[in-house]
């Protein structure tokens, strides 16, 4: 991570571009806390990339003054592991929301997981699709009554946070939008964790979500102990599990060190005695009949 030498404050990460989510959206507190997350860690904007699929969480990167890709539906990962590979030195964050993340995107988080890429994902679940005027997503509940599924939702929701553990994320995080300080400080370790970072960001949509608001989540949301073990997998798994029992845990469920697909291809890189001085053409023509 590559920091500025001048201390910035959280205003001089914000872009020109005023947020154009509804009054109410949990989003808002999201983009504050992450803008003093960035300020407190002197993140350098010219080294910095915030990469989004498609989403209301998605318009992420006009409202923040560093580098941005807006990408395709569902593909912020693989476009984000594609620039880090590339460009390794950057710090790279993805910004999705539930239905980007986990459905038309579900594909790619297993293995931008596994492979412990060095990029931070941020998600911000609201259990709806936003953006298209309110249709049930992979966090939805059962049951749940939206425009496409006037009868109830069939099927059983995602679990975030056990779904990247279970993949092999190093660092597992959940916070909750109304609590910004807390999101702060999960965002600013996410960030600073070297390899793949999941930060799962409970988000309330108050325009079509009537079901998951902000009241429904008040005596929800539980703070992980402070004596919990974040290195212990099975612990974490089993905070994660609490969502059976309708809780939703908070904080930092699981962080340990391991290589990342970088240090792992640098690794190959060494071996195969590898150079930067080659002939892209003649690799290609080896390959002809």
């Amino acid at each position: 991570m590559t920091t500025v030498a001048a201390p910035l404050k959280a205003k001089d990460y914000k872009s020109t571009i005023p947020p154009t989510w509804c009054p109410g959206c949990g989003d808002y507190g999201v983009l504050n806390a992450v803008l003093k997350a960035f300020a407190d860690l002197k993140i350098d904007i010219d080294n910095t990339v915030l990469v989004s699929g498609i989403g209301c969480s998605s318009r992420f990167p006009y409202f923040v003054k560093t580098y941005g890709m807006h990408t395709a539906h569902g593909r912020a990962l693989p476009v984000a592991a594609g620039l880090k590979l590339a460009r390794p030195d950057q710090e790279v964050i993805v910004f999705g929301g539930d239905g980007d993340g986990f459905s038309i995107g579900g594909g790619h988080v297993p293995h931008i997981a596994r492979k412990n890429t060095d990029i931070t994902y941020i998600l911000m679940d609201n259990s709806i699709y936003g953006l298209t005027k309110g249709q049930v997503s992979p966090t939805s509940g059962t049951g749940m009554v939206a425009s496409t599924t006037p009868y109830g939702a069939p099927d059983n929701p995602v679990n975030p946070l056990a779904f990247c553990l279970a993949y092999g994320a190093t660092f597992v995080a959940q916070g909750y939008s109304s609590k910004a300080k807390a999101v702060q400080e999960l965002v600013k370790k996410a960030i600073q964790h070297k390899g793949f970072s999941f930060v799962n960001i409970i988000s309330p949509c108050p325009t079509f979500n009537k079901i998951n608001t902000f009241d429904y989540y008040k005596d929800l949301i539980e703070e992980i102990p402070d004596d919990h073990d974040s290195s212990d997998l099975n612990a974490a798994l089993a905070i994660a599990l609490k969502a059976k029992e309708g809780k939703v845990p908070t904080g930092l469920l699981y962080q340990v060190e391991a290589p990342t697909l970088v240090d792992r291809l640098n690794d190959i890189r060494k071996k195969a005695g590898a150079s930067d001085n080659y002939d892209i053409n003649k690799i290609i023509d080896t390959y002809k009949p």
